[in-house]
């Protein structure tokens, strides 16, 4: 399943696995919608699920004329609209990798991420709506195509209807003109690790930081919070506020997995004075509604009581994520919006794609609480001095735990500060080497930093002192390298772990 599974830089699971992850977001078919689209400009369209597939296949075949193959990058600068994600899943079927920003981001932010990918083909709108104005986006396009040289194709999706001019766009074409009409779905396997997504990182301390998301690592995670946390279904209507530079874009596309049909929006949430995703809600009959906590608290500033001007009986869930839900916005909900829904505040990030603490149909929601930490997520909180916490403020982290046949419980790849006992690891039937001598937290960083090791912490050690196992793996019969030019305390490290 796993190998090397002490390093978070080096583990692969699945190695010999292969999938195809538009596959698995196609695998429903029929005539049922598998993606709805509303405009805050009043327009709609419906996409089922047969029509879906019949698109990528015909995306798929535009890009691979325009050269797209395995290991190429894509790149959007669209709105939260259909083509995205047709886009999204034909590049990947070829095995070729997706990274989208919204197109309020402007040239530089595009620049910032883009430039470090060298997509060969970048796919962007005419223009977009929000808050009751047209705004373009093709001299936006133009300054991108002036300072990233690698895009040699450019697709013009023509989102706002109105005429437009491609003079000075490299490689220009239609979204019509891509689309290759009758051509068949081919969805080649791939590696289990192989990339995905292209993330980046908030971009506050510098330059946004790439983050790659492998295919079976977002399928999997994916699939566990929309079918057990988040209890979709084929039955289920499922929205989400956000835009193709969130990641929860990327998480709203798989809930055609389970076989939810999708409700995609663009344009300002706080059009109409802050009703019309809540009209959207009572038109469309949504079962699950989600958006950042600071819409809901904004929409509670504003005066709107959704429920008494909306028939919201449908809805079963309201998430909320992006920053914490106060105790007063689960009073609102419970109040204004729905008495009988559950509140499902959701912790996650662009790291990883998903989430660290979620919710659960099966437990109760208490006010100013995320309900569970999210299955298989062994998260745990810090405080400076890599000490855990419970009930206060410090660091999250998210700790991998293995199962270790000996052990027979799970075993957490962090080790945290103050001194630390080291037994034999021998005792354990481990092959390796043990640390015999006293550890703080700069001394594990040596030995992980240095040798192919791993730290574990056993809860509930009967000592003061935590007690923390560091497994040294050895080649058999050869004796550990030795690093020269350390520093004393290092050298000491070194020598007792010999």
């Amino acid at each position: 399943v796993i190998n090397q599974p002490g390093d978070m830089t080096t583990a692969r699971f699945f190695e010999d696995g292969e999938l195809s992850f538009p596959a698995h977001v196609l695998r429903h078919t029929g005539s049922r919608a598998a993606i709805v689209f509303r405009g805050e400009n009043g327009v709609r369209t419906e996409i089922s699920f047969d029509e879906l597939r019949a698109r990528v296949a015909e995306a798929a075949a535009g890009l691979r004329a325009a050269g797209v193959v395995k290991g190429d990058r894509v790149a959007a600068f669209l709105p939260n609209c259909p083509e995205a994600i047709i886009a999204m899943l034909g590049a990947t079927s070829l095995g070729a990798i997706w990274s989208s920003c919204s197109p309020d981001f402007g040239i530089n932010g595009v620049v910032d991420r883009f430039g470090q990918i060298r997509p060969k083909v970048l796919i962007a709108a005419d223009g977009y709506f929000y808050n009751g104005k047209r705004f373009d986006s093709l001299d936006a396009v133009r300054g991108v195509l002036d300072r990233i040289d690698s895009i040699q194709t450019t697709v013009i999706v023509p989102f706002t209807g109105a005429e437009f001019d491609v003079n000075g766009i490299r490689g220009a074409m239609s979204w019509d003109r891509l689309l290759v009409p009758g051509a068949e779905p081919d969805f080649r396997p791939m590696p289990f690790n192989h990339p995905l997504y292209i993330m980046y990182s908030s971009g506050t301390t510098g330059v946004p930081k790439c983050i790659v998301h492998g295919a079976g690592g977002s399928l999997v995670q994916h699939v566990k919070e929309h079918m057990l946390h988040c209890d979709l279904g084929p039955e289920d209507r499922l929205f989400f506020f956000t835009t193709c530079g969130w990641m929860m874009w990327n998480w709203l596309v798989s809930g055609l997995i389970v076989g939810a049909t999708i409700y995609l929006y663009d344009g300002s949430p706080f059009h109409e004075d802050g009703r019309v995703l809540w009209r959207m809600a009572d038109e469309e009959k949504l079962t699950a509604f989600g958006s950042g906590a600071k819409f809901l608290s904004a929409i509670e500033k504003a005066g709107v009581r959704p429920g008494e001007e909306f028939d919201l009986s449908s809805l079963k869930t309201i998430f909320s994520t992006g920053s914490v839900l106060a105790p007063e916005s689960f009073d609102f909900i419970y109040e204004a919006i729905s008495a009988d829904v559950q509140v499902a505040s959701i912790s996650g990030g662009t790291d990883i794609l998903s989430c660290f603490a979620g919710g659960n149909p099966m437990l109760p929601v208490r006010r100013g609480e995320l309900q569970c930490l999210a299955l298989a997520m062994d998260v745990q909180i810090f405080d400076d001095e890599g000490m855990p916490m419970v009930g206060e403020n410090g660091e999250l982290e998210h700790c991998a735990a293995i199962m270790h046949p000996v052990l027979g419980k799970p075993m957490r790849g962090n080790v945290g500060g103050g001194k630390a006992l080291i037994p034999s690891a021998k005792k354990l039937g481990i092959p390796g080497a043990a640390l015999d001598v006293p550890l703080g937290f700069k001394d594990a960083a040596f030995v992980r930093s240095h040798f192919d090791a791993m730290e574990v912490r056993i809860p509930d050690a009967p000592r003061a002192d935590e007690l923390v196992l560091i497994v040294v793996v050895t080649d058999a019969g050869r004796p550990l390298p030795r690093i020269g030019g350390l520093k004393k305390e290092d050298a000491k490290c070194e020598d007792g772990l010999r």
